[in-house]
């Protein structure tokens, strides 16, 4: 079973006005797009889409003009961002206001979810960035308009559409300052910077004297792709460029492929190995590094008898989790083990679909795993209800491993 899904080729970084634009460029009705966004009832702006070419590539670019202009005069950078347009000014829309406005309009519910998600995501980063609450985080009002429009936009494209997965690539950043309201900004900027820390998303640094990824940009990828990396394996129907509106001596652009990918594509999930021979230790003491690690998230931690040099025998320990998760589990290894490294690698694994369900037997109720994918459905009892059952009731842990095992085929019947 195949699922619509788009693919962000974000090679010169990712702004609000070029995710729409790209968007838009995939062949979406402009008239059913506009229709759309007039459910927000903002009439304070006009919106602009235009096609152009850069480097011989034609793509859209669309602008947001408030007041018949664009409020770009005070940041050297052009994107469209609530950063770019000031953060904190007293007769600003805070979020809020902004929260009020689009639960009020008369979008969707799929829209307004993921337009206020992505809206609540930046105004995070700038609260934390600037010490305030979230919703004390005042935009100007120029820059609302322009990031509402930028936000609910790309929302509404993603629901015309049809989307069901997204991926991306890793994130393309340049590097030096920009001059913003607040000052003179390294790059990537606080917010983006903050958005990004924890989250996983591998970002790039290119030599390019500005800011590539804004905050808007990073919100909207953020919360709306599931993985980041190479491009899944996809056929592609359609290819749209949002263009960016700096020269930056390369291709500015946003690509975005369309396409489908199959279910089973799904089925995949990225982590982390840690490996690390250790020759000198207790097996007292391994096994309870192995019970730290798992009760602090790894997904599965074992030991492979090896040889090192001087036919040395020890234990490679071998770490898998989350990659989220990758420096806690190190940090782990050195305090806990005698180890004076770590290697590491990043890989996939199938997974099947889980779900933990209860069934009675003979002898009481017992937790079972069950995993399913493309028709094949495995069972497994919980080990700790099925031994505290065999303990209380002096029968064989077989024997409640069977009939649990019984119970759960007949209630899938």
């Amino acid at each position: 079973m195949s699922m619509k899904a788009l693919y962000f080729d974000c090679f010169s970084g990712i702004s609000g006005d070029m995710t729409l634009g790209a968007l838009l460029d995939l062949g979406i009705e402009c008239d059913k797009f506009i229709k759309e966004l007039n459910k927000l009832e903002i009439d304070e702006y006009k919106f602009e889409i235009r096609i152009v070419y850069k480097n011989g590539i034609k793509g859209t670019d669309v602008n947001i003009l408030v007041n018949g202009e664009n409020d770009n005069s005070n940041c050297a950078s052009l994107h469209d961002d609530m950063h770019n347009h000031g953060h904190y000014h007293e007769h600003g829309r805070n979020m809020a206001d902004i929260r009020n406005l689009i639960n009020k309009s008369g979008l969707n519910a799929k829209v307004k979810g993921l337009s206020i998600k992505i809206f609540e995501e930046i105004a995070a980063a700038e609260a934390k960035v600037h010490g305030k609450e979230t919703d004390d985080v005042h935009f100007h009002e120029v820059g609302a308009v322009d990031s509402i429009i930028d936000i609910v936009g790309v929302a509404i494209c993603l629901d015309i559409l049809g989307i069901e997965r997204v991926y991306s690539s890793p994130l393309h950043d340049g590097t030096g300052f920009i001059k913003c309201k607040h000052g003179v900004m390294p790059v990537p900027v606080p917010a983006v910077m903050e958005m990004l820390a924890g989250s996983g998303i591998p970002l790039i640094t290119e030599d390019i004297q500005t800011e590539l990824v804004t905050p808007t940009g990073m919100g909207i990828i953020k919360c709306i792709s599931s993985k980041f990396g190479a491009m899944p394996q996809m056929k592609v129907e359609k290819v749209g460029y949002g263009m960016g509106k700096r020269d930056t001596g390369k291709f500015n652009a946003l690509r975005v492929l369309l396409g489908e990918v199959d279910e089973e594509e799904e089925k995949t999930d990225e982590i982390v190995v840690l490996e690390t021979n250790i020759d000198d230790m207790s097996s007292e003491i391994l096994g309870y590094v192995m019970d730290k690690l798992m009760k602090n998230g790894a997904y599965d931690v074992f030991y492979t008898p090896v040889y090192m040099k001087k036919n040395r025998p020890a234990y490679m320990l071998t770490v898998l989790a989350g990659k989220d998760n990758e420096q806690r589990m190190a940090d782990i290894l050195f305090r806990e083990t005698t180890t004076l490294g770590i290697r590491k690698t990043y890989t996939e694994r199938y997974i099947m679909d889980r779900e933990t369900l209860y069934v009675e037997t003979g002898y009481g109720k017992v937790r079972m795993k069950k995993g399913h994918i493309n028709g094949i459905t495995k069972l497994a009892p919980e080990f700790e209800d099925c031994r505290k059952i065999a303990e209380d009731q002096k029968v064989p842990l077989k024997d409640i491993y069977e009939a649990a095992v019984r119970a759960a085929q007949n209630v899938d019947k």
